[in-house]
Formats: structure tokens, C-alpha cells, sequence
């Protein structure tokens, strides 16, 4: 932790992230976890991710052909606002970002921080739940009361350790987004090409092309992440998807289950903001190594 801020140790902390770490509804408030609204831009109007819009309604808007969406972060005021309220009923504040890599909201975040004694931000290094294991990992060191330095400590350190991944269905929102050129949707198009997405280093890039019926590829990605694995912590994973069936939900929870001996399986659905660039049907798995 810098030198400015003090190291705080029992006293109430609130948690705090923002609207692209895609924890389930039951999670957030069994641990009264606050999230902000990232926004998403559709034609002239500026939404709350979670608030104005969902996946859905998203989908919904661009396949009718009315426009584009895109995002807007966090800016320094809305952070400021969010931490003096937060801080009314709390001696300090533990806020988890996107990953500076992929958003200007971590950097903002801190610029807002910097106007408190105690409020600290981590990076994710991370988005969708990859960063929700890590929401998950410091509400539950929360909730046993261990010391907000050693909390934060051990947040950055597992922030290197989450393996986040997904697989697209389309490179058509990507290619709106600016994140892949016209003629490379086009080739994953014509030749049912289906690009795993990883993040490394707090950046998203391709790891590998899958070709074929998406059931299939979902079985063969899957299978490639977990299979003869030896540095997998399998205390939890995630299925997070964008408006994906649930019989391909069905179909990859068994397929974890038939590879690796994960203590909790949990289903999250991608909020406003990661649909907006990745697009409907794309379905990951994230985790964490040991």
C-alpha cells in the first residue's frame, strides 16, 4: 500500500466495484457489496449499466440497426460522490476496478481516492468476474475481520492469479468497438472461426481460434482450460455469458465437472458493458491458479 495511506485493521469497511465485474444479485447483497454504473452510450443516450440498460435491451438496440453502443467510464466526480457516501457509514473503503488496461475508470478512481485518507483502489487486472473472484476474495476476508492492510495485500497478489477467458460467437461488436479490423470479422464469419479472448497482464488478447458448431467448440475450450491441469485453485469458478442458452450453461458446467473438482460453480450473466463489446452468445470460464 503507498505511504500516504494509513494501514487500517478493525474497523467497518465497505466494498465497493463497478458495473463490469458481473457478480450475480444474491452475492452482492449477502456481502453488501456497492456497485457503479459504468455508461453505456446508444445514439444520443447515456445509460447506467445495471439502471437504464441491460445485455438484453443492448442486443435488442443494435441488431435493430438503429446505431452502435459504446462505453463511457467512471469519471472523477461520480467516484468522489460514491466514496463520500460510502463513507458516511463506514471508517474506510475498499474499491476493486476494471483493469486499468482496458478502462480509464481505475485511473479515475484513484485520482477521486486521493481526495480521502481511506479509501484505496485496486486493480483488477481484470474484468467481467474475474474481477468479481477478486470482490468475492476481500468480502470474505471482510466478514472475518482480518486487517484492511493484509486484505488489500493479499487482493493485489490474487489479482495476478485470476485466469479469465471467453469465447465469441461474433466479431461483429468488437469490430464496431475499434478492437478488430472489418476484414477480420468478416474471415471469422465466413470461415465460423471463434476467437478465445484472454486476459494477460491486464489486456485482453486472442489465445486461440476455435472453427466449428459453437456446442462443439465450447466443449473443446473448456477441455483445453482445465484438462491435465496442476495450478488450478478450485475452491470457485465462474460461467459467465452473454445471453447464452441454458442448455450450453448445462453443457459446459458439465464439462468443468467431468475435468476438474471445483468446490463451487457459479452462473453470472455479462452485464451492459462487457455485451456491448463482446457481443451476444460469447461464454467464458474464470478462475483462479494456486
Amino acid at each position: 500500500m503507498p505511504d500516504s495511506k494509513e494501514c487500517f485493521s478493525s474497523m467497518k469497511i465497505r466494498l465497493s466495484t463497478d458495473s463490469s465485474s458481473d457478480l450475480p444479485l444474491s452475492i452482492l447483497q449477502r456481502y453488501n457489496i456497492h456497485v457503479e454504473p459504468i455508461t453505456v452510450v446508444c445514439g444520443e443516450q447515456s445509460l447506467r449499466d445495471g439502471v437504464d440498460i441491460t445485455s438484453a435491451s443492448l442486443f435488442e438496440y443494435v441488431e435493430s440497426g438503429k446505431g452502435t453502443c459504446h462505453t463511457a467510464a467512471i469519471n472523477v466526480d461520480q467516484y468522489q460522490r460514491m466514496f463520500q457516501k460510502l463513507l458516511a457509514d463506514a471508517d474506510a473503503v475498499l474499491h476493486i476496478s476494471i483493469s486499468s488496461g482496458l478502462s480509464s475508470c481505475y485511473q479515475n478512481a484513484c485520482i477521486a481516492a486521493s481526495e480521502f485518507e481511506n479509501v484505496y483502489v485496486v486493480d483488477s487486472l481484470n474484468l467481467s468476474s474475474g474481477i468479481g473472484h477478486l470482490v468475492m476474495d476481500a468480502a470474505e476476508m471482510i466478514e472475518k475481520e482480518l486487517p484492511f492492510e493484509q486484505i488489500v495485500e493479499t487482493i493485489n497478489e490474487t489479482a495476478k492469479k485470476v485466469e479469465s477467458s471467453f469465447v465469441l460467437n461474433t466479431l461483429k461488436y468488437m469490430q464496431r468497438g475499434g478492437r478488430c479490423s472489418s476484414m477480420e470479422a468478416l474471415g471469422a464469419n465466413l470461415l465460423q472461426f471463434r476467437p478465445c479472448i484472454e486476459v494477460l497482464d491486464g489486456n485482453m488478447t486472442v489465445c486461440k481460434k476455435y472453427r466449428g458448431k459453437y456446442e462443439h467448440v465450447m466443449e473443446k475450450y473448456v477441455t483445453d482450460r482445465l484438462k491435465d491441469r496442476t495450478d488450478i485453485d478450485y475452491s470457485r469458478i465462474f460461467i459467465t455469458s452473454s445471453d447464452c442458452s441454458e442448455e450450453l450453461i448445462e453443457l459446459v458446467r458439465q464439462t468443468i465437472v467431468k475435468y476438474a473438482p471445483f468446490e463451487t460453480i457459479l452462473v453470472s450473466w455479462a452485464s451492459s458493458t462487457i455485451s456491448c463489446h463482446c457481443g451476444p452468445n460469447t461464454l467464458g470460464i474464470l478462475f483462479k491458479r494456486k
